[in-house]
């Protein structure tokens, strides 16, 4: 997939166009719901937090799916828990799921948790904009625990609380695609290295990128290797004193 069709999937929302406004069905979707305890309503910010937290030791899965058709790509599907792991899955609706592990950081999956919270773990809750609006892709949050599941799907909101999750999620998905792309040009494409740390560089600009220490064993290998071009390795150790700088 090329880079510029993934900057474009990823971009922010563009200016909207509002149609005649009439009512959409409602974007909740309740998912399978066992009889078991149900997550905790939201509450006050001590209480979002301590359940956050709880949410987290006992190995509860949020996720975000991004439909997207006729885009390349057109889903990305990213899943965190930590328990069962962090998984993203960057795909055309045609091929086969395939889902590849990466790391999140403890306290950036309790500030996803804890926005969870804030948004009463997706139930009872849309997010939805009740107007005719263009299509920017179906997007879902689901949470998961103890057998129970709550999801909502929307187009477009303008919830904060939602909108800086969703920013979180779609963030780690460029991340894992930066990286992705670091690590084969080094291996393929070696003249290619210095475009993709220029990709890189703009979305760590716009502070988009969640996490940009784990590109640092990349960008300190691209520095450290005689084989690259001199511009490129120069760029790599930019980008590592600065994020380094930054942490």
């Amino acid at each position: 997939m090329s880079t510029d069709s993934l900057r474009r999937f990823f971009a922010l929302p563009p200016l909207l166009v509002l149609l005649p406004a009439f009512a959409l069905g409602s974007a909740l979707q309740p998912a399978t719901a066992g009889a078991g305890q149900a997550p905790p309503a939201a509450g006050v910010s001590a209480g979002r937090s301590d359940a956050a937290q709880a949410s987290v030791a006992e190995g509860a899965t949020l996720s975000y799916r991004k439909v997207f058709k006729a885009s390349t790509p057109e889903v990305i599907e990213i899943k965190v828990s930590e328990n069962a792991g962090c998984t993203y899955d960057i795909r055309q609706l045609d091929d086969e799921p395939d889902p590849k592990p990466f790391e999140v950081s403890r306290p950036l999956l309790a500030k996803m948790f804890e926005l969870a919270a804030e948004l009463n773990y997706f139930r009872s809750i849309e997010l939805d904009v009740r107007r005719r609006i263009a299509n920017l892709g179906q997007k879902t949050f689901r949470y998961e625990r103890r057998g129970e599941a709550y999801e909502v799907s929307f187009n477009y909101t303008l919830n904060p609380t939602a909108n800086e999750l969703m920013q979180i999620f779609e963030g780690l998905g460029r991340q894992q695609d930066h990286l992705q792309t670091l690590l084969h040009r080094m291996r393929y494409d070696r003249l290619g290295v210095y475009d993709a740390l220029l990709h890189f560089e703009a979305d760590l600009n716009r502070k988009i990128i969640p996490e940009p220490e784990r590109l640092l064993a990349a960008l300190e290998a691209i520095a450290n290797d005689s084989r690259f071009v001199e511009i490129a390795r120069h760029r790599a150790r930019a980008l590592t004193e600065r994020i380094r700088s930054t942490r």
